[in-house]
């Protein structure tokens, strides 16, 4: 759903996908290719929002800010499940994992992974290609040049996805029983730990 607030009207780029389910607030710019999951929250009401070409936010996601402050996604950049962003600037190809919060005022350098359940706290300025983990969060190591491809990889089925869902999705009525053939679709991508990663 979208909503008009003061004098602004979210603005979406036409090859972008905003789950019906999912609720966009007045000053928010979002790119192409970007994909919003339901249940995300993107609220440009005291402030903007910004979302650049072939980000997602995935579902049950919050992005808001203090008065004045414009929250910024740039390229690429991957927002988990759940996660929080309050304020902050996410640089291009960034990775922040499912339920992270990250507070008011923090810089996230591009390449940089934010590892699940992490809380970067405010104003932290994190340098490109960090990898933090941690409540309060922490920078453990720069982020291998086998990670970022890896993250890079699932960013891009992201950014595949809303064609997908415009082409392909629709509400339907359940089936009462799984029909021959009905198996798991095979995986091109595999978590980070999984021993049959390439």
């Amino acid at each position: 759903m979208f909503y008009t607030f003061g004098a602004h009207t979210p603005v979406v780029h036409e090859t972008a996908y905003v789950h019906p389910q999912a609720v966009v607030t007045g000053n928010v710019v979002i790119g192409k290719d970007v994909y919003i999951g339901p249940g995300a929250m993107l609220r440009g009401d005291w402030g903007g929002i910004r979302i650049a070409d072939g980000c997602n936010i995935q579902e049950n996601c919050v992005v808001h800010m203090f008065p004045g402050i414009t929250v910024v996604l740039e390229e690429e950049a991957h927002i988990g499940h759940g996660a929080i962003i309050h304020g902050a600037r996410i640089g291009k190809h960034c990775l922040v994992g499912m339920n992270s919060v990250v507070l008011d005022r923090v810089v996230i350098g591009e390449g940089s992974i934010i590892g699940a359940l992490t809380l970067v706290t405010e104003g932290m300025q994190i340098p490109p290609r960090s990898l933090v983990v941690g409540n309060p969060g922490r920078i453990i190591r720069e982020v291998p040049d086998d990670m970022l491809v890896w993250k890079n990889k699932g960013t891009a089925l992201y950014r595949r996805l809303p064609a997908d869902m415009h082409g392909g999705a629709r509400a339907c009525e359940p089936l009462r029983e799984v029909p021959p053939g009905y198996d798991a679709a095979a995986g091109e991508y595999k978590s980070w730990k999984d021993p049959g990663r390439e």
